[in-house]
């Protein structure tokens, strides 16, 4: 008596071949969810059970360099300002600004009086200012942490300070943290972007709690002063547009002892992407600077991306082949594992996503999971036209 076909194990040679490749990228796949992408999340979790009862914090200082800024600088350098530390100093570059920014700066420094302020020369403005504005203010700092953020980001608590200098009083050198992005609710592909973020810090602050950093944003980011110097400031990457923040921390990251802090009273936190236009020239910066890094990351994340796409085209060929030739076990087996690896994904981006506050997610994780490549693609193309005009 013969089997039903479904217990008929003699299955043609094309139903090995496919659920073979859907199983071998379906465990890529959940070896980047559960053992990357995951990181940031479960090494808070571990962090929030083993704080220091005492605290030895070092003394440090903010640095922020400004251009026509002054209406968030009035409303966000207030609570940088007025953060629970015990010693720290906060240091803004004024890089020609032709707002009310130099008004606003000396009217704050009769409040404050660790509010310093300098300036980039009107006669330097176009040499290289970000890094030049930033070179000032790291040279003007009297403490050797220095903690980097942008004067439209404001720090999402009052111990964001102070969760850095928690890192750096176990011996760190650099300490990377996370930017949460505050999009409204009328702006295009809202949650696409926060999406869009949320994997982006995953990627960098994941390979950083494995001991392979590659990037920093200079939104959150903090090193030692006495890097700086050693490496000869920024001079490794005058020649390159941005890449202050970015390319710098991959130049320097690989040989010294890096940190990350992820928890929510570390992040910092901008409402600058109020529309689409404002997001892509935000992105583009790093597209373009991510050509130019050194190390494994690009690799790592590619690999991922390919078998991603490789998994894809497995299940739909697996359920084309089971429909045309009524392979109904390679159907079920194909549809099994496309479901699995969605409920993984989903399970690993809620969790990350509700410790970053980057939405929610549902279906709508499936579409920006395929979409995200080819818009990174799109926008990289961007970014290289619009660096090649400007030269």
């Amino acid at each position: 008596m013969d089997l039903p076909y479904i217990f008929n194990f003699n299955f043609p040679l094309p139903f090995w071949i496919i659920s073979g490749a859907v199983l071998l990228f379906f465990s890529i796949q959940l070896v980047y969810y559960l053992l990357v992408y995951r990181k940031p999340y479960v090494y808070e979790q571990k962090r929030n059970k083993s704080l220091p009862l005492s605290e030895n914090l070092p003394s440090v200082s903010v640095v922020i360099a400004s251009k026509n800024e002054s209406e968030n600088l009035e409303k966000y350098l207030p609570a940088i300002l007025e953060q629970d530390y015990p010693d720290f100093e906060v240091i803004v570059v004024n890089m020609g600004s032709t707002d009310e920014t130099d008004v606003l700066l000396k009217g704050l420094n009769q409040k404050y009086p660790h509010l310093y302020h300098t300036y980039v020369p009107a006669e330097a403005e176009d040499v290289n200012g970000k890094k030049l504005a930033l070179t000032l203010g790291i040279k003007a700092a009297k403490n050797d942490i220095l903690l980097f953020t942008e004067a439209y980001c404001v720090p999402a608590s009052d111990h964001w300070i102070r969760e850095f200098g928690r890192e750096f009083s176990k011996g760190r050198d650099i300490v990377l943290g996370f930017c949460k992005l505050q999009v409204g609710k009328k702006v295009a592909m809202r949650q696409f972007i926060l999406y869009d973020n949320l994997i982006h810090g995953l990627k960098y602050l994941s390979l950083a709690v494995l001991g392979k950093p590659f990037m920093g944003i200079g939104r959150n980011l903090a090193y030692r002063k006495e890097i700086f110097f050693e490496e000869k400031g920024f001079s490794s990457v005058l020649n390159i547009d941005e890449g202050e923040d970015d390319l710098f921390i991959n130049k320097i990251a690989g040989k010294k002892s890096v940190g990350v802090v992820v928890s929510p009273e570390s992040m910092t936190q901008s409402d600058v992407v109020n529309n689409f236009f404002t997001w892509r020239a935000l992105k583009s910066k790093y597209l373009y600077t991510k050509q130019f890094y050194k190390g494994v990351s690009s690799l790592v994340f590619g690999f991922e991306t390919f078998s991603k796409y490789l998994f894809y085209l497995s299940v739909v060929s697996g359920i084309t082949y089971g429909m045309v030739f009524g392979n109904y076990p390679l159907i079920a087996l194909s549809v099994f594992f496309l479901i699995v690896r969605f409920v993984v994904q989903l399970y690993v981006i809620g969790k990350s996503s509700r410790l970053f506050n980057a939405g929610k997610y549902h279906v709508n994780l499936f579409f920006f999971d395929l979409f995200q490549p080819f818009n990174n693609f799109k926008f990289r193309k961007y970014a290289n036209k619009r660096n090649r005009l400007r030269k």
